[in-house]
């Protein structure tokens, strides 16, 4: 069983960690590119060579040429950049690392800069490991497994410091960027750190091009595992994933070895035809309050409601002493979530338990929980010292984005009322569920979308103190912004896992957007980036924003 340390806060140190000092600065800018990334298409045009252009010459180069290149650095998405030797012009290459040579033949054209796909490499990057997974090359779940991880926090951090100076438009010369701009806080634990791993079924199991020789028909080439990067049919059959416990890898391990068994008369859900009974198997990790020990939950997604078919299932996978719940949400509808209109308990309880900073939390198998538990602790604690709270009870806190309400919680013993608001009723219904288990009664949790608010939003609660900001990808839509800056309340906590989108709205609340007349009026006080997915290419951030008097 994967052990999961103590929570503590780390902190790189320069001293100890000389290679925080040797980051590369790409020159081309990030302010359109990162904006507009985009997984590149899968594409097979004939190989044709180009000769290199003259120095005067202007070189835009077609699709379906080929290029010797050279990864300088690695962007958003894990994207590595490159540029063609006599004009500079840019070049995103997946699955490529800082130092490789290799060769790659451009699939696409996007403004200025164009999409490559690697066809074979020349020579290694710089930092190179061997990857201890053998989906790695694959799956898309880890893009940077072989390279050093101080490596991968370096990139990151610099992708941060890129991200704010060109999109964000903060100067790194100005004599108080250094201490703006915090060295990226690293994840001490790097392997079995997922705390919920979907895989999906599917018709036919996808093989890498040196495999396909073995293709095999019928039942044996069912797959279940993770989806192909950028295709919506295409499933990889994994046996083990190094991103989750080994409890939650037993279980896996337990259906993989029986599920394809005719006898048991179970199909995987086939996305083009809507036939089939099995689409997902999500598992989920939590901890028992008392104990301390794994606990487990897994969750059938079926296209119709047979518990009978999945009896089989059941009882071999209950047998594990850390599978304590067994659920089936039915989805029947064509589209292949995992969310599904009702949900039946099979085995067990209807929900785990998880602890996070003191307060204790019932996950249930469509609630949202920071996927990695350990490092939520470490970014938690960071909002929470970011926040300034005084601590006498007097504050008044507004939690925007809040979830199942884990960050407002977990601040609520501090101050005088917490007001959350979400757009999933879900959310909301566990949040104050979560409230009411943990005898938190100075915390009230609002459904609402936060992108179609109007001028009457901020009526029913009185003017905060501080503002937590924890948005999706997109960021925060221009309603909200314009919001923040009428409230002026005197600390705003904005955290990110988009980094783009994060510089984007600390740009409009700082300096303003002059095109629509509005003033920024908030001063960044501190970019802290938390690296909560070892091996992949999300970066989570935390700003602190002070009114700007």
């Amino acid at each position: 069983m994967a052990t999961i340390p103590s929570c503590g806060f780390r902190r790189i140190n320069i001293t100890t960690h000389p290679w925080l000092l040797k980051l590369h600065k790409p020159s081309f800018s990030f302010s359109s590119i990162s904006a507009s990334l985009e997984t590149s298409e899968e594409s097979q045009p004939s190989i044709t060579t180009t000769t290199p252009p003259k120095k005067s010459q202007s070189f835009f180069p077609k699709k379906g040429q080929t290029l010797e290149l050279v990864c300088e650095s690695l962007a958003f998405k894990a994207k590595g950049v490159c540029k063609v030797a006599e004009t500079g012009f840019v070049l995103m290459c997946d699955r490529v690392l800082p130092g490789e040579r290799f060769i790659g033949r451009i699939t696409r054209k996007k403004g200025n800069f164009a999409e490559v796909q690697k066809i074979k490499t020349i020579t290694p990057h710089w930092d190179c490991v061997t990857a201890p997974c053998e989906y790695a090359s694959y799956c898309g779940g880890c893009k940077t497994q072989n390279l050093l991880y101080e490596a991968q926090v370096r990139a990151k951090e610099q992708q941060v410091h890129e991200l704010i100076t060109h999109v964000g438009k903060f100067c790194d010369k100005d004599p108080e960027f250094s201490a703006t701009m915090k060295p990226i806080v690293p994840c001490d634990i790097q392997f079995h750190y997922r705390n919920k791993m979907e895989f999906s079924f599917a018709t036919q199991n996808w093989l890498p091009k040196e495999e396909l020789d073995a293709k095999r028909d019928g039942v044996s080439s069912y797959a279940l595992g993770l989806h192909v990067p950028g295709f919506f049919d295409k499933v990889l059959t994994i046996e083990k994933c190094l991103l989750q416990s080994e409890p939650a890898n037993r279980v896996l391990a337990v259906v993989q070895d029986c599920w394809r068994d005719q006898e048991l008369g179970l199909s995987p859900y086939d996305v083009h035809t809507h036939a089939g009974f099995l689409k997902h198997l999500m598992l989920r990790s939590g901890r028992d309050v008392k104990t301390g020990l794994t606990e487990l939950m897994v969750n059938f997604v079926t296209s119709s409601y047979n518990p009978e078919l999945l009896v089989p299932l059941i009882e071999k996978i209950s047998a594990i002493p850390e599978v304590v719940s067994i659920v089936n949400n039915v989805n029947t509808s064509v589209g292949n979530t995992s969310v599904g209109e009702k949900e039946y308990t099979l085995y067990g309880k209807p929900t785990i338990t998880e602890t996070l900073r003191g307060i204790t939390f019932q996950i249930s198998a469509n609630s949202f929980f920071q996927t990695n538990t350990h490092q939520a602790e470490v970014l938690y604690k960071l909002v929470e010292e970011s926040a300034g709270l005084r601590g006498d009870g007097s504050e008044i806190v507004l939690d925007l984005f809040c979830g199942t309400g884990t960050i407002g919680l977990t601040l609520a013993k501090k101050v005088n009322h917490v007001y959350g608001y979400e757009v999933v009723p879900q959310a909301i219904s566990d949040a104050r569920r979560n409230a009411e288990q943990n005898g938190i009664h100075n915390a009230t949790f609002v459904q609402g979308d936060l992108n179609k608010i109007n001028d009457s939003f901020g009526a029913e609660f009185p003017r905060p103190d501080v503002v937590i900001s924890d948005p999706n990808r997109p960021g925060m839509h221009m309603k909200l912004i314009q919001y923040l800056l009428k409230l002026r309340a005197k600390r705003i906590i904005y955290v990110s896992c988009n980094p783009a989108t994060c510089a984007r709205d600390l740009d409009y609340l700082c300096h303003g957007v002059v095109e629509k007349n509005i003033k920024g009026c908030y001063k960044l006080r501190s970019l802290q980036p938390v690296d909560m997915f070892p091996h992949t290419p999300h970066i989570e951030c935390v700003a602190l924003l002070e009114l700007d008097s």
